[in-house]
């Protein structure tokens, strides 16, 4: 049909070689096919744009901030009177990395207004299929317009317009005025105002996540030109927006008619030429994509009131800037990274950091690079460069060079280029990289160990990594960036060069500007950096040392660094073509819960439209009224799913809200699916990113697929885990299975070994079922007289204790009377009193502390606890009951982990750890090994802690994660 080729032509500005120009054939089909050029970006750094879609910026902030506070154990963003920051905080955090990293020197941010819009009037459900907003996140952004206007960063905005036409129209006069132009959007038809002059900066799944589409990635994605997008969104619908689409047709499909027949206006004049049930379906959509096309239109000459001239890139006042930060309660790390990246003012400006360091060395032989090694003193600051042409693997990305640094009374900095180094330079490196004697302090361990080894070199002998012992000092601070860390802690301001990118933590990339690489402004910046690190290691060492949690550091972090990254650059093979059947099942499953729920009401409606359901739950179908929210009655899932058990399981009603659950439950398991498609790299695997330094509580948390919220004990859930596979064989290795291992309740373990509880530990010495062995205590019965009801409603309990449960939430969970779960729980403390002593205890001790610990000492800061806001403190008196079990819990996996790492090294197998999700390992098992990997899983698993009750290990294997279960 269409085609994308690539064709040379010799430029006209200069004496290059020629170049290769791609370019898109639209309109095959046609009398009259035209080749579309794929433009390529401009560079204009002494006038480049950036524009802000102020609300979608926002919302993701909110939301990737909200689930780390309630699923990683991240921070919460709450001031001490009760408001909720997460979106102020997360909008102010990626604009000051966008405009760090992309040097703007003009800026504008716009944001959506309220009320009707002239989509919204043209087509009444416009974006009806929306959530309603959160409430924590209600207020957000007056907050943040008030941080904008301390910045001087001008907010434009148009009444019955939305911010993306604002911001095509500000595109449009920045590339006529021959700016380079970047625009942040996550909404896809943002794609439209691409360009030579215009980028669009498009969110991904986590704040840090930005990709850059120019033209290029556009058609490598879509296939066709920016410029028809919009055809084939018209096309596939948009459910952000509640617009449909022509059913069964996706952007591939939607893809190959633009290419055959041009834009929507041409495809539909030959909607006869298509075959099939998709042309009879195109033909009887035609009102709804000749709709869509018109909606999703940007315009582009909107009369804003704004020159461009007027918006170049502030300094702030930093007297208002400072007032809103102390009313926000925003600490000094972000205050000082707002400075770095907007300019200070004269009188503020913070003097840069005197650090003693003379000319940087550049080391061109082996003896040159020995001589400078033997001359240290203390560890060496080791910081790892990137280039924008390094090569990416799965897993990792390789570095072309590195800066060392010392400290002490003459600081010392060299740096090696590796790509120009020789045979020999390389070797003495190495030698120095693998020498477990030479003490290094690394930022970023786990990331620059991985670069080294992609490039082939061992790392061995680091003493630290500033944002693993920061994090064990501080485990709720909110980033551990290397600039605010230096700040906060000793009070040192390295500015980075003017016409250069700030550091990336231990993974710096610098672009190639010239002949020299870094430019030496960066490189001085990098080595004045390394040269801080120094001072920064040792203070926090000395601050370990003083809260008796060195060892966590030495013998627990640093040494899982490496583990985990070889497990990221292991991944984990997946099925494809399984995923693609998942999702085609998703897709029935959603289309059939749909149907059976507008069956109950015989109307169609969205089931994604707040307001429609509103009117159909409580006005047609009579339910009882939920919770009042802004817009009506909240229909959120709490509400449906209570909603459910209130019904008579025989009404129209209670049919409709099961489909409705199913609808939405499905939608969310499609999405689980589509992210493990997308990050499925070239080598069939899946190499998500272990992150050691998020959760307060010390647990691991995964990204780049999330794999630690895969259900595990619904069908759904199960399926998604037959997903992931053994792999084919690798570097001389064949694969015969997976193997998987966990703890049997290892926070009920935990719990027993603080409490001291007598009963609990007998239970566990002599292998009883737990829940069984409690039922039989609290209701007083013979364990073999337990009912599985019973059973149920004590397993609820007692996991619930360990997580602060109330008898309130205990209720609402068990959907029993309030009266019922105040008793249960009362019985139960009667029975297991030193359970009760120990819960009220760890409360009061935190309080008195300040603190919580773990069983190995890992600390956890609660001055909630001394509050005088109730609903703060009660949030601090939850997490103390839970911190120090978690918080075990996750030390004892990440020991085992290291003891089987060891293990498997120590005894030469060929078996690789892949993955850890909460307290299991996955383990994929070469050839031949299957019972010594086994036996290495339950001895260093289960000897991983000495607690008074035994580590219970359960094992199971397969060829996929599902079947290994057990």
């Amino acid at each position: 049909m269409g085609s994308v080729s690539t064709t040379t032509q010799q430029t006209q500005t200069d004496a290059s070689p020629e170049t290769a120009v791609r370019t898109v054939t639209v309109g095959t089909e046609t009398g009259s096919p035209v080749d579309v050029e794929i433009p390529r970006p401009v560079s204009r750094p002494e006038r480049k744009l950036l524009l802000v879609d102020g609300h979608s910026l926002a919302f993701r902030a909110f939301f990737a901030l909200s689930r780390a506070a309630e699923y990683g154990g991240g921070p919460a963003f709450v001031t001490s009177d009760g408001r909720h920051t997460e979106a102020v905080y997360g909008f102010l955090n990626t604009l000051v990395k966008l405009v760090r990293e992309q040097r703007p020197t003009h800026l504008v941010v716009s944001f959506d207004l309220a009320g009707p819009t002239l989509r919204s009037q043209e087509y009444a459900d416009y974006k009806g299929g929306r959530d309603e907003t959160p409430e924590a996140f209600q207020g957000q952004i007056p907050q943040i317009r008030r941080i904008l206007d301390a910045l001087g960063v001008p907010v434009v905005t148009a009444e019955g317009h939305e911010a993306d036409d604002v911001l095509a129209t500000l595109a449009r006069r920045g590339a006529e005025q021959d700016f380079e132009v970047l625009v942040f959007s996550g909404d896809r038809d943002a794609f439209q105002m691409i360009d030579e002059h215009v980028t669009v900066v498009y969110p991904g799944r986590t704040p840090s996540d930005l990709k850059h589409m120019d033209a290029a990635a556009v058609v490598d994605k879509y296939k066709v030109p920016p410029r028809h997008y919009p055809d084939l969104a018209a096309l596939t619908g948009e459910q952000a927006d509640n617009l449909p689409g022509v059913p069964g047709v996706g952007a591939g499909f939607a893809a190959k008619w633009i290419l055959a027949y041009g834009d929507v206006a041409s495809l539909l004049e030959h909607a006869d030429s298509i075959k099939g049930k998709k042309g009879e379906a195109l033909r009887e959509h035609r009102a709804d994509v000749e709709r869509n096309r018109r909606l999703n239109r940007l315009v582009t000459d909107l009369d804003l009131g704004i020159e461009l001239a007027d918006a170049t890139l502030p300094v702030p006042d930093a007297e208002a800037v400072g007032e809103v930060f102390d009313d926000l309660e925003f600490g000094a790390g972000l205050r000082g990274r707002v400075f770095d990246a907007f300019g200070r003012p004269e009188e503020a400006s913070a003097a840069p950091a005197d650090l003693g360091l003379g000319e940087v060395q550049r080391p061109g032989t082996a003896e040159e690079l020995e001589q400078w090694l033997a001359a240290e003193q203390g560890p060496v600051v080791l910081r790892a460069l990137h280039r924008d042409d390094d090569a990416l693997v799965p897993g990792a990305r390789e570095l072309s060079g590195v800066v060392l640094a010392r400290g002490g009374q003459a600081p010392s900095a060299a740096f090696l280029d590796l790509s120009a180094a020789d045979a020999a330079l390389e070797a003495a490196l190495e030698r120095w990289l693998a020498d477990a004697g030479r003490a290094k302090v690394v930022v970023g361990l786990k990331d620059v160990w991985k670069s080294l080894a992609v490039r082939g070199l061992r790392l061995e002998g680091v003493v630290d990594d500033p944002q693993l012992s920061a994090y064990l000092l501080q485990p709720a601070r909110r980033g551990y960036e290397l600039a605010a860390l230096l700040e906060d802690q000793l009070g040192l301001a390295v500015a980075p060069p003017a016409a250069e990118a700030p550091p990336a933590d231990g993974q710096q990339e610098l672009s190639l500007e010239g002949p020299s690489w870094p430019a030496p402004a960066a490189l001085r910046w990098e080595a004045e950096l390394a040269v801080a690190t120094v001072q920064l290691s040792e203070h926090l060492l000395a601050k370990l040392a003083e809260t008796q949690q060195t060892s966590l550091l030495e013998d627990l972090e640093l040494p899982l660094a490496a583990v985990l990254g070889r497990m990221e650059l292991a991944g984990i093979a997946v099925d494809a073509e399984g995923v693609q059947t998942l999702l085609d099942d998703f897709a029935r499953v959603i289309e059939q819960a749909k149907e059976q729920a507008l069956a109950q009401i015989g109307e169609p409606i969205n089931l994604g439209s707040t307001k429609q359901l509103q009117q159909v739950m409580f006005e047609e179908l009579g339910l009882p009224r939920t919770k009042k929210i802004k817009s009506g009655y909240t229909t959120d899932a709490d509400a449906v799913a209570e909603l459910l058990l209130r019904t008579d399981p025989d009404s129209r009603g209670h049919r409709f809200l099961a489909n409705l659950l199913a609808y939405r439950d499905a939608n969310k398991l499609r999405q689980t699916v589509e992210g493990l498609q997308k990050a499925i790299a070239e080598d069939g695997r899946v190499h998500t990113t272990y992150m050691q330094n998020v959760a307060a509580t010390g647990r691991l948390s995964s990204t780049n697929p999330n794999l630690q919220n895969i259900p595990v004990r619904t069908e759904e859930g199960r399926r998604i885990r037959a997903l992931f596979v053994v792999g084919a064989p690798a570097e001389g290795r064949r694969y015969e299975g997976l193997l998987t291992a966990d703890y049997s309740q290892i926070e009920m373990r935990i719990m027993a070994h603080l409490s001291g509880d007598e009963a609990l530990i007998e239970a566990f010495r002599h292998g009883e079922d737990l829940h069984r062995f409690v039922g039989a205590k609290i209701f007083g019965v013979a364990p073999q007289e337990v009912t599985s009801e019973m059973r149920s409603k004590v397993k609820a309990m007692s996991y619930g204790l360990v997580y602060g449960l109330s008898s309130f939430g205990l209720s609402r969970q068990l959907g029993i009377p309030v009266d019922e779960a105040r008793t249960l729980m009362s019985d139960y403390f009667t029975r297991f009193g030193a359970v009760r002593d120990y819960l009220r205890g760890v409360v009061e001790e935190a309080r008195r502390n300040g603190y919580t610990a773990t069983i190995d000492g890992r600390r956890r800061y609660l001055p909630e606890l001394s509050s005088d806001n109730r609903q703060l403190r009660s949030v601090a008196e939850r997490a103390a009951l839970n911190a120090p079990i978690q918080g075990s819990a996750a030390d004892i996996i990440k020991k085992a982990m290291l003891g089987v790492d060891r293990r498997f090294r120590e005894e030469s197998l060929g078996s690789r750890v892949l993955l850890q999700v909460h307290d299991e390992l996955v383990v994929e098992v070469a050839a031949g090994e299957r019972e010594p990997v086994e036996r290495v899983l339950r001895e260093e698993m289960g000897g991983a802690a000495e607690l008074t009750v035994p580590l219970e290990v359960n094992v199971g294997a397969g060829r996929s994660w599902h079947e290994a279960a057990h």
